[in-house]
């Protein structure tokens, strides 16, 4: 049953204060042009309550003989440190959706040198999300057969998943894997490893590489796909909820720029350690990617 308002709370009413006319800020220069007729001066001869509201004609006739103020006014600049500080923290340091997740990694993909782009592929990053369903699952089969998976070295997967980003990538996915040195392998870096994101998507991640293999024709039998190896290696770790989505875009700009032609399990991690970057290293990513555009 919904509950009725108090007519003690209906009988209340607002008191709008004046609009300030002594103080003119914020405005360009085009405004002052036709400052006789602004909001400025409506506004306060409106909320005057010695006078009723005034009719369209008296409205009117306010706007062409009200007296302007703007040489009267004291009029001051907007301060430097306020508009440096409102853009201080990058759009990428904050929650990143799906869609704005995707228009960051486009710009930073067509960024990379052409060596590196055509050794490598992404994922779109709700193809994980959707083949959990089975209502979608169809449409992420198509998608993944336009980009030849097993002709690249490294293939990217962001996935979101439980509100959280993580990146899974498949290296050397185009070796056989019955032969004895195979450097298959699969990486799932995770800016927070406080969770056990890794073990609950494990089994999931394994039937969906296994439904690649199919899809695409590969003969291997199942359990050598279920053998293929798994790392979680030690990265740096975000330091607050939001900005996980952040994490996963640098993993792969670094990975891309820091690792060899053909990862190798001899000698993991590599350069995938605690110390891989600083913050003050992604912080500089994310503004440059946000403010231009590019990274380098």
């Amino acid at each position: 049953m919904s509950r009725r308002r108090s007519n003690r709370v209906k009988k209340i009413k607002a008191v709008t204060a004046p609009a300030p006319i002594t103080i003119i800020d914020d405005c360009v220069e085009d405004e002052y042009e036709i400052h006789r007729s602004c909001w400025k001066h409506t506004a306060a001869f409106n909320t005057r309550d010695s006078k009723p509201k005034p009719t369209e004609e008296e409205l009117e006739m306010f706007k062409l003989t009200a007296p302007c103020f703007y040489e009267e006014c004291t009029r001051r600049e907007r301060s430097a440190r306020r508009i440096k500080c409102k853009y201080l923290v990058s759009k990428l340091r904050k929650k990143l959706n799906s869609n704005t997740f995707i228009a960051y990694l486009e710009v930073l993909w067509k960024g990379l040198p052409d060596e590196k782009r055509n050794s490598s592929v992404y994922l779109d990053c709700l193809w994980f999300s959707m083949y959990k369903s089975e209502r979608t699952r169809s449409s992420v089969f198509e998608s993944i057969k336009t980009k030849q998976i097993f002709s690249k070295k490294y293939v990217f997967l962001p996935i979101v998943y439980w509100s959280h980003w993580t990146l899974l990538i498949f290296c050397n996915f185009g070796e056989n894997l019955g032969e004895e040195n195979s450097k298959t392998c699969m990486l799932f870096l995770d800016s927070l490893e406080t969770t056990d994101t890794w073990q609950r998507l494990e089994p999931d991640i394994r039937k969906f590489v296994l439904d690649i293999f199919r899809i695409e024709g590969r003969t291997e039998k199942p359990s050598l796909v279920d053998e293929i190896p798994l790392y979680v290696p030690d990265v740096p770790q975000q330091t607050n909820d939001v900005e996980c989505g952040s994490f996963v875009l640098y993993y792969i700009h670094r990975f891309i720029k820091d690792a060899p032609d053909s990862f190798s399990t001899d000698g993991y991690p590599y350069f995938m350690k605690v110390d891989w970057f600083s913050h003050g290293d992604l912080e500089g990513f994310c503004n440059e990617l946000d403010s231009s555009g590019t990274v380098r």
